[in-house]
């Protein structure tokens, strides 16, 4: 590009809004964008790897979601210049801030990424002496409390940290675990109905020792709401997946709360050195693109989307209405991935296939689909989520899922 346009780009995407910002690059340079955004059709294939249909939901091992071309301009855009990454890192988490009316906003390296963030934030808040030393040493024992029930894989981003994870299951073990050494208490929304002490009454014990809050609100959007709700509930800092429902890079997530906090973080992540978080780097492009879907997420018509998912299941549901004993059943997550889902039930004497074989036929057929199962959907039953599919692509899983439950019919 000119130095004209690099000057445009610049200008547009770093101070104006991120709608009009891309609309002016896109006038101004429309070959561009086109160009990188449908030249890659072919890449996987060139890879040996087959295309999948997504009828699994926003799935990290999958890809999370995909970009919508106003994110992809953004982050094309956001690739034609330098900048000051510690500059674009504020401005960027300024307009995001604002948007949704919370305090402060941090990009992460996902939601994973902004647990561990958000926990050094919460070990170095009131002494900055500590970000070059962790993780802290096991004798220093540092706690952070959560809640039996709340046990995940991501709790390995909190200890990453040096600290030591402390499990309660009642109110009163909460009272007897808070201490002196006591750094932050952790949540992950998704586990709120297997909690036995509900998130008012964490935040209110939290509040009174002045203990920081985090929570993993990864998949919970939509609706849009979230990402505000919890910050306003009285959570100090909440993570969200960038990558999911919201469709930026799927290697970006959002830090969201206290500005004391989300200043703390930045202290212990890139672009700065000698912290923990170095190596977990939020390019310029991911960052203007979390921000552009950010703006996008805000815009969008979330229920003129909810009808079309319903459309894309009512289809389904008619493809299987002639095999013999089976019903469907619409369903809706309680919490994370809280969009529409169809679960598919049947008779396995008189359709003799079990889920796990119709999985692995879907899996291995031509077109490959892809499907899982989502927390707080249960176990009966086949599930298909719709929510990530392209156009016209629930054609294709109806007629693959009436196909392989035709062959097992009786």
């Amino acid at each position: 590009m000119s130095s004209n346009n690099d000057n445009v780009t610049r200008r547009t995407v770093l101070k104006a809004g991120a709608g009009g910002a891309l609309a002016t690059i896109l006038t101004q340079d429309n070959s561009m964008a086109t160009e990188t955004i449908t030249e890659q059709p072919d890449v996987y294939k060139s890879l040996g790897i087959r295309p999948i249909i997504n009828a699994a939901g926003s799935i990290t091992t999958l890809g999370g979601s995909l970009m919508p071309p106003e994110v992809l301009s953004a982050w094309t855009a956001a690739a034609q210049c330098f900048v000051n990454l510690t500059e674009l890192q504020d401005r960027v988490g300024e307009k995001i801030a604002k948007r949704l009316g919370v305090e402060a906003a941090l990009v992460t390296t996902g939601a994973a990424g902004g647990i561990l963030v958000g926990t050094s934030a919460a070990v170095t808040l009131r002494d900055r002496r500590l970000i070059g030393r962790l993780p802290l040493p096991p004798k220093m024992d540092l706690q952070v409390i959560r809640q039996t029930s709340h046990r995940e894989c991501y709790d390995h981003q909190v200890k990453a940290c040096g600290v030591r994870l402390v499990d309660v299951d009642t109110r009163d073990d909460l009272d007897r675990a808070i201490n002196k050494r006591t750094v932050m208490m952790f949540s992950y929304d998704v586990h709120e109905g297997e909690s036995k002490i509900p998130q008012r009454e964490w935040i209110e014990v939290a509040r009174r020792h002045n203990i920081p809050t985090l929570m993993d609100a990864a998949a919970d959007t939509p609706p849009l709401e979230v990402l505000w709700k919890y910050n306003r509930m009285g959570y100090d800092i909440v993570v969200f997946s960038g990558g999911k429902a919201i469709r930026g890079p799927q290697d970006a997530g959002l830090l969201l709360g206290r500005k004391d906090l989300i200043e703390a973080g930045k202290l212990n992540t890139a672009p700065r050195c000698g912290n923990i978080g170095r190596g977990m780097k939020i390019s310029k492009e991911d960052m203007v693109a979390m921000w552009a879907a950010v703006e996008r997420f805000a815009d969008l018509d979330h229920e003129a989307e909810q009808h079309e998912w319903v459309k894309r299941i009512a289809r389904i549901e008619k493809a299987m209405a002639s095999i013999p004993t089976v019903e469907t059943k619409r369903i809706v997550p309680p919490i994370a991935n809280h969009v529409p889902h169809l679960l598919i039930l049947w008779d396995e004497q008189r359709v003799r296939i079990t889920p796990q074989q119709v999985k692995k036929q879907l899996a291995d057929g031509e077109p490959s689909v892809a499907t899982a199962r989502v927390h707080g959907t249960g176990d009966q039953g086949f599930l298909i989520s719709v929510f990530m599919l392209k156009p016209n692509e629930d054609a294709i899983v109806a007629a693959r899922l009436q196909q392989v439950f035709k062959q097992a019919s009786v």
